[in-house]
């Protein structure tokens, strides 16, 4: 199946750049582009694409709301925020919004297709050190950040809790499956369990929540 990219961002030649990366690579399609975040909304609707590639500060509507408002629409496409800063609280933000991860704009095209595969499938951009510094450093920075009930931890089994903890450390289903000793299979159904109970969208926002009910701890 070909993935299909939007790409949102106010420089045309950041688009088009993008653009030219992403169609040079098998299996990835870029169906359209958006100069701001309300553009990006109305193409979500009209093209449904897999993957968003959304840039933060841009005018009228930032990347920041359009990712809320594209979650909201309960949508199929996943958004992946590209940022010129590593440690940006919007991006912290977007990922509480229910963006799937994010990608620095110097990223090679290699890593940008990789990005975009890999949100595509349903996973998180969590393995990169900077992500998990990022979420870590951010899910410090006050109590009213923090998710103010996580009575939903106590819903979780023992082993539902353990495979939350590993998805927060960045490991994958296949990573997590190796250090349990069980199937891959098994591991997938205890992470849509997991998600289902707490009422999140996908395992970048089980990662948040595990960083601010301080279920995992920065190192």
């Amino acid at each position: 199946m070909t993935i299909r990219v939007l790409i949102v961002d106010d420089q045309m030649m950041v688009r088009e750049g993008f653009s030219v990366l992403l169609n040079a690579m098998e299996g990835i399609e870029v169906v359209g582009e958006a100069v701001d975040g309300r553009e990006a909304v109305a193409q979500v609707a009209a093209l449904r694409p897999d993957v968003v590639l959304m840039d933060i500060r841009m005018p009228e509507m930032n990347g920041l709301e359009a990712t809320r408002e594209i979650v909201a629409a309960d949508t199929d496409a996943k958004v992946l925020v590209l940022t010129t800063f590593d440690l940006d609280e919007y991006v912290y933000q977007a990922l509480r919004a229910g963006a799937s991860g994010f990608l620095l704009k110097d990223a090679s095209a290699r890593q940008l297709a990789d990005g975009v595969r890999v949100v595509a499938a349903g996973e998180a951009l969590l393995a990169p050190s900077v992500t998990k510094r990022l979420i870590a450093e951010f899910s410090k920075l006050s109590e009213a950040r923090r998710f103010t009930d996580p009575a939903g931890v106590g819903e979780l089994t023992d082993r539902e809790t353990e495979v939350l903890v590993l998805i927060a450390q960045g490991l994958s289903n296949a990573e997590i499956a190796d250090r349990l000793v069980v199937a891959e299979s098994t591991i997938k159904t205890h992470v849509s369990r997991i998600l289902v109970k707490l009422g999140l969208r996908d395992r970048t926002q089980a990662a948040v929540f595990a960083y601010e009910t301080r279920l995992v701890t920065p190192a």
